[in-house]
């Protein structure tokens, strides 16, 4: 009775506990109703029952005191699934890119027997000078930042004329490394194409960002115009910041490529190697004898051999001749190569970061 009395006093006070405890506590009471229920002895038993049903008691309270912590730590372990999961789930800081890999791609695009010459790299070259040449100190606009050759504005500029080809030619390498903006990826594809067609390696950084629409194009007219005088040299090239012998250091990147009537509107290449970078646009200004060519209704422009030749200047680059100041300069690395790749490459690296504001952490890279 006094077992019963006890197991019910305990059930009535009890709070909701684990079936476990519950089948702990009900074996430990049919063991104690057995032996007080026994025919003889049954004094003796009932210390024995006693200890019993403090057994159960016991059970039963280390299982009401256990169960909070059992289900913590449950539900923290489940917490912690979820979050392993989550982390997992999230998205991953990109990799760092690898500059070099993505010149080193860039290279293998480079040469095809199907294009001029069989090399992509003079229009390269060409793409970076005028993605970066519409800068202008005095409002800071312009320049290689922003990539706006993208948009409808500068892409139709006369000027630009033809550098689609290089646009679209690069386009696999923006798909393969889309975390490259196009302002860092033509400016880096000028640099790559200059080292592999024999120049110097100029120092490239990355950093620049790519402009969202159209309202960012400079205005147009900036780059320079073939067909005028020193005057208009000097205006374009001081408004972005060069002096004289930068100017002339610059113009010998004219030693690439050729011009085409459906773009530039002139004909013919400025020397015999045009995927070959080396100081003949100075020398040949120097040795050839240049005239106004003969059959052509073209331009105006410059052709050796008594303007019967086959190669040519513009009016702009004689102007490297007729002016007295650019005329050293023309001599000085006609003379020196190593001066003008030294020139060269300062003032070309000097172009491609006009008006870019580079992270902190950007530093140069020197392509080997």
């Amino acid at each position: 009775m006094f077992a019963r009395a006890f197991a019910r006093a305990v059930t009535r006070t009890a709070t909701p506990r684990p079936a476990t405890t519950n089948a702990i506590r009900a074996a430990a009471l049919r063991r104690a109703a057995l032996s007080t229920a026994a025919p003889s002895g049954g004094s003796s038993k009932i210390p024995i029952a006693i200890a019993l049903i403090a057994a159960s008691a016991g059970a039963y309270y280390y299982g009401v005191q256990s169960y909070p912590a059992i289900k913590q730590s449950a539900e923290q372990a489940k917490a912690d699934k979820a979050a392993a999961a989550a982390e997992e789930e999230a998205p991953k800081e990109p990799e760092p890119l690898d500059y070099r890999k993505v010149a080193a791609d860039i290279a293998e695009l480079l040469d095809d027997v199907d294009y001029d010459d069989g090399s992509y790299g003079p229009v390269f070259v060409r793409l970076a000078w005028h993605a970066s040449g519409t800068y202008n100190k005095a409002d800071g606009t312009g320049g290689s930042n922003g990539a706006t050759m993208r948009f409808s504005p500068e892409a139709a500029d006369g000027a630009n004329a033809g550098l689609d080809v290089a646009r679209n030619r690069l386009e696999p390498i923006k798909a393969k490394y889309p975390q490259i903006s196009y302002a860092d990826l033509w400016t880096l594809a000028g640099v790559v194409a200059i080292k592999e067609m024999g120049g110097p390696s100029i120092p490239w950084k990355a950093g620049r960002t790519d402009a969202v629409s159209a309202a960012a194009c400079p205005p147009q007219g900036r780059l320079p115009d073939a067909s005028k005088d020193r005057k208009h040299v000097r205006e374009v090239f001081n408004r972005m910041g060069f002096d004289d012998r930068e100017i002339v250091a610059l113009m010998g990147a004219h030693v690439l490529g050729r011009c085409h009537p459906d773009r530039s509107g002139y004909h013919l290449p400025w020397t015999y190697n045009p995927t070959t970078f080396t100081n003949a646009y100075y020398t040949l200004l120097q040795s050839e004898s240049w005239k106004k060519e003969k059959n052509w209704d073209g331009p105006m422009q410059y052709t050796n051999k008594k303007g019967s030749g086959d190669i040519m200047m513009l009016p702009t680059d004689m102007e490297m001749l007729w002016d007295r100041t650019f005329k050293q300069y023309v001599k000085e690395f006609a003379n020196d190569e190593q001066a003008w790749f030294d020139a060269f490459s300062s003032a070309f690296k000097k172009l491609l970061e006009l008006g870019v504001q580079f992270p902190a952490e950007a530093q140069d890279i020197v392509l080997e």
